[in-house]
This record gives C-alpha cells, sequence and structure tokens, in this order.
C-alpha cells in the first residue's frame, strides 16, 4: 500500500530533523515536510526516530528441523518487532543446508512464512561436522555467506581449504570460533562466579585461540573472514591488529556481552549462552573496540530454545538467549543514554556496517526501498519475555527496564510490525 509516514523524526549526522516520509510501490519517494496525505494511508509516528531497518547478521530460526523452538514466521516477527528489515539465518538445522537441494528446504519455508528479508547462510562442512566441505559453489548465489556456527571448524587444514573456495566464489566465512580440546565441560566463563559457585569454566583461549589460528588462514589466503560473537579481550587484541596489517577481517559481538558480565550471573539458564558471560575486564575491552571500530557490528546471536530446555539452571540448560526484540533498546539503554556511544555509531553498528559488509540493507533515502524502523527513544519499558513475538522467552534482560520502544516497522513499503496491532 501507499503510505505517508506523518510527523516522524530522521536521525541525520546534525541531530533529529522533523520529517514526513512518502512511500509507493515499496519505495521512499519523498523526504519532506508537509506532505499532503492525498492518495495515502497516513500513519503518524508522533515524533519517533526513523531509523534505516537494521541488520541482524547472526540468527537462529530453527526451522526447518526444530519448529518446537522457533518458526520462520516467529523469528522474523521477532525480528520486526526489534526493528529488523534484513537477518542471516545460521545453518544448524536439520537438513543441515551442506548442499544446494538441503538449502532449498529452508528456501521454500522462508518465501513462505518470512515477514523480513531472510539471508541464509550455507554450511562449511557436510553436516556441520568438520570433515569433509559442504557444497559451497553450489549454494554460493543463494548464501549470505558460510558458516558451521555452534561449533569450531577444529581442523586448521579444513578451514584453509574452505577459505580458499570462500575467496574463489566471492562469499564470506563467518566462523564460531570454539576449541573443543579446551572445552573440559565447561558451560560458564572460567572466572570468580565459576570457582566461588562450584561450576566447570570455558577458559578465554577456547576462542581466541582459534581466532588467532584463523586470523593467519585468512590472512595467507585473502580470504573475507567474520568473526562471530567475540567475547573476550584477548578477541579483540587479536583482531585490531590483523585490521593493522590489512587482513580482511570483521568481527560482531552481542549486546548481552556489552552489558552483563560473569558477576551477574545467577542460577538460571537465561544467563547461560556460548560464548558465555566473561569477566567485567573483557566487557570493557569489547565496548573500547566498539569505539575505536575494531568491532564492527553488533548481532544478536538470537537462539530460542524451549521453556524445559531452559528451566534446568545453568549447568544443565541448552545454550542460547533470545535478543531480537530487545538488542537496540539495551545498546542504547546501557551505552548509547549514558554517553558511551553515539546513536551514529549505534546506526552504524546495527545497520551501515553490516549493510556494507554482507551486501544487503538499504539506506533511508529517496528512491531506496523503504526498509525502515521508527523508535519512540523517550519510552521506557519493562521486558516481559511473555509478550515477546518470538517463541523463545529466555532472556537476561527480563524483568529490566529500557528505553527504545519500536513503534513501527515497514518492509519494502509494507508495515511488519505496528505497535499496537
Amino acid at each position: 500500500m501507499n503510505c505517508l509516514l506523518k510527523n516522524g523524526l530522521l536521525f541525520t549526522k546534525d541531530g533529529f530533523r522533523p520529517a514526513d516520509i512518502a512511500i509507493a510501490e515499496g519505495c521512499i519517494v519523498s523526504i519532506a515536510r508537509g506532505l499532503s496525505a492525498a492518495g495515502y494511508v497516513a500513519i503518524d509516528l508522533h515524533d519517533a526516530v526513523v531509523f534505516p531497518g537494521f541488520v541482524d547478521v547472526h540468527v537462529h530460526l530453527r526451522e526447518p528441523g526444530f519448529s518446537y523452538k522457533e518458526t520462520i514466521r516467529t523469528g522474523s516477527l521477532s525480528a520486526a518487532r526489534g526493528g529488523y528489515t534484513h537477518v542471516c539465518a545460521m545453518p544448524n538445522l536439520n537438513p543441515v543446508p551442506d548442499s544446494l537441494e538441503a538449502l532449498n528446504v529452508q528456501r521454500d519455508i522462508i518465501a513462505r512464512d518470512g515477514v523480513v528479508h531472510i539471508h541464509p547462510y550455507g554450511a562449511i562442512t557436510r553436516g556441520e561436522q568438520g570433515e569433509a566441505l559442504a557444497d559451497l559453489e553450489a549454494m554460493a548465489p543463494y548464501v549470505a555467506g558460510f558458516s558451521d556456527d555452534g561449533r569450531g571448524v577444529q581442523d586448521g587444514g579444513m578451514m584453509r581449504q574452505a577459505m580458499l573456495e570462500a575467496k574463489r566464489l566471492g562469499k564470506i566465512i563467518a566462523a564460531h570460533c570454539e576449541d573443543n580440546s579446551l572445552l573440559h565441560g565447561g558451560y560458564i566463563h572460567d572466572g570468580a562466579y565459576a570457582r566461588v559457585h562450584g561450576h566447570r569454566g570455558i577458559c578465554s583461549e577456547s576462542e581466541w585461540g582459534q581466532i588467532a589460528r584463523d586470523l593467519q588462514l585468512a590472512e595467507e589466503t585473502g580470504c573475507a573472514y567474520h568473526v562471530c560473537h567475540i567475547s573476550t579481550k584477548e578477541s579483540v587484541n587479536l583482531i585490531r591488529k590483523a585490521k593493522a596489517r590489512g587482513v580482511d577481517v570483521t568481527c560482531e559481538t552481542g549486546p548481552h556481552y556489552l552489558v552483563f558480565c560473569d558477576q551477574d550471573l545467577q542460577e538460571d539458564g537465561r544467563f547461560k549462552m556460548n560464548p558465555p558471560l566473561r569477566s567485567a575486564e573483557d566487557r570493557e575491552a569489547l565496548i573500547e573496540g566498539l569505539l575505536d571500530g575494531t568491532i564492527d557490528m553488533i548481532a544478536t546471536d538470537h537462539a530460542p530454545h524451549s521453556r524445559e530446555e531452559k528451566g534446568r539452571g545453568l549447568e544443565k540448560s541448552a545454550m542460547g538467549v533470545v535478543g531480537l526484540e530487545t538488542a537496540f533498546a539495551a545498546v542504547y539503554t546501557h551505552l548509547v543514554k549514558p554517553g558511551r556511544l553515539s546513536l551514529g555509531r549505534l546506526v552504524d553498528l546495527l545497520h551501515g556496517n553490516p549493510a556494507r559488509r554482507f551486501g544487503f540493507g538499504t539506506p533511508l533515502a529517496e528512491g531506496a526501498p523503504a526498509d525502515l524502523t521508527a523508535f519512540d527513544l523517550d519510552k521506557p519499558f519493562p521486558v516481559d519475555p511473555e509478550q515477546f513475538q518470538t517463541m523463545g522467552r529466555a532472556t537476561p534482560f527480563a524483568g529490566m527496564t529500557l528505553y527504545g520502544s519500536c513503534k513501527l516497522t515497514m518492509v519494502d513499503g509494507n508495515p511488519v510490525w505496528k505497535e499496537g496491532e
């Protein structure tokens, strides 16, 4: 439908600018003050701030194979409520998308049920088992990149082979970095909380050691390399130095790693994810990485599980928390409002940088597709997981008050989330 968004505020480098936005045939046709509503369906934004639709390069939509946790429909509705118009879906599914035939099972569901733009990843290795390369060439035209997310590629020779093939195909390798030989049954950070409460810890080297290996391989092969969900100060430092050497590397971290540390842990599965919440020193290093450009983007690693899977405490609950519906508000509340991070930098982390790196996401501009979102930055809201669109309920933000409520999200000019409807 043709829409006129009235009384919005555009965020620009010079601050907030009042404007109306006219949308026709899925595209923005005019951005100006005082536009006529004749021929349009008018939506009053009541001074909500309009941003380009956010891009999340790391979500788990669980379908096909695990629709009791999440579906393409519920996951993409959750994305819409969070202000996201593009998301990249990880491949730990059944069937694993390690061939075009298996990938098409997922693509068919996306075409039928997705309410935002969903870009699947193809697996790096067959079945994500790390033993033989998946059919990267056949999948390449249809995927955001290649990942074995949920597990690290343990063999360096296999990763080098994957990088060479990805380089040839012009695709990104998005790596979950985790050295299984260093895990020793751990499930939270190997820090003070683990020692005091008798939990088995996951050492930081299990993450940064494999990042160091992969950075060397990326430098040798020239592959476009992206590091998923970094959580340690060593990871930040390694990537900072690699960028200085000219390695083609980007990375992401998640909102929960920027807000919480292992001192905030509770004996509750909603605080369990992989990688785990690290130390306060690690959290500070991640924030510094955002500020100096080492960390390119914020991604949620949205990972829904059933209530039963998340209700077994820290030790026995499944790893993973949901994040699409709280990401912007969490970072805005805890970093932007206190003055540690600028709003412009947050928009780059949620839209500009992932759009440039992965090749999708559109600017808020005349002639562009109307993929946009609008937030009331002054409105506080309590985080109530029972009101989420996702089927997942486990979030460390539950019960907290955050600022920045999503009023509207549009994809190709169609409202896919409107607060109160």
